[in-house]
């Protein structure tokens, strides 16, 4: 079993402050949450630099991955290190994760930049139910926009700035490699959780 942050901003983000070997340090120093994923906005810049400084600590796992603007609302793919093809439609970053064997996920529905009700209409892996920096609201939505499209709920906290990382997480049974977080989240072996301080 193993506790992952899924939705992280870096400096390769226009509105992020967090540096990647803070976030490492940060992981290394942290009791259980070991697995980060980098999805910074519409760039796949920080993955490689991040996933390079974790090399170091073989208890440490950042899964590269990006979070897309679509015409809809924002989506994240996980398990990338390259970005969708153009136009971002959300049934087309949905399919680009899936012919790369990566995972869809629709983050924050039911806030600014969220799809709201249109997630309805997307074949997506997973919804995120717990983001954060969403209300508990919107977070509440979330679980049963999931709940009723019968989708896993994943959990990342959307930190843009370093008092914001790891405060919730998704359990995951899984080992500690990229493929096999990615196929637990595929199968539902997830569950969306709050940082206990």
């Amino acid at each position: 079993m193993i506790q992952a942050d899924l939705h992280i901003h870096t400096i390769y983000s226009a509105d992020s402050l967090i540096q990647p070997k803070t976030l490492i340090d940060m992981l290394s120093a942290h009791s259980y949450i070991k697995v980060a994923a980098i999805t910074d906005h519409d760039s796949v810049r920080g993955c490689r630099a991040t996933v390079e400084l974790a090399k170091a600590y073989p208890d440490i796992l950042i899964i590269p991955g990006v979070e897309i603007s679509t015409t809809q609302g924002d989506m994240i793919v996980l398990g990338t290190y390259e970005l969708p093809p153009k136009p971002w439609t959300p049934q087309a970053v949905a399919d680009f994760a899936k012919t790369i064997g990566g995972v869809s996920i629709v983050a924050h529905p039911y806030r600014l930049y969220g799809m709201h009700d249109y997630a309805r209409n997307v074949k997506v892996d997973a919804i995120e139910v717990l983001n954060g920096g969403s209300t508990k609201e919107a977070n509440q939505e979330a679980k049963m926009l999931a709940k009723s499209m019968g989708l896993p709920g994943t959990a990342g906290s959307d930190a843009h700035q370093v008092s914001e990382l790891l405060s919730v997480f998704t359990q995951i049974d899984a080992d500690l490699n990229v493929d096999s977080v990615l196929s637990a989240i595929r199968r539902g072996a997830v569950s969306a959780k709050a940082t206990l301080l």
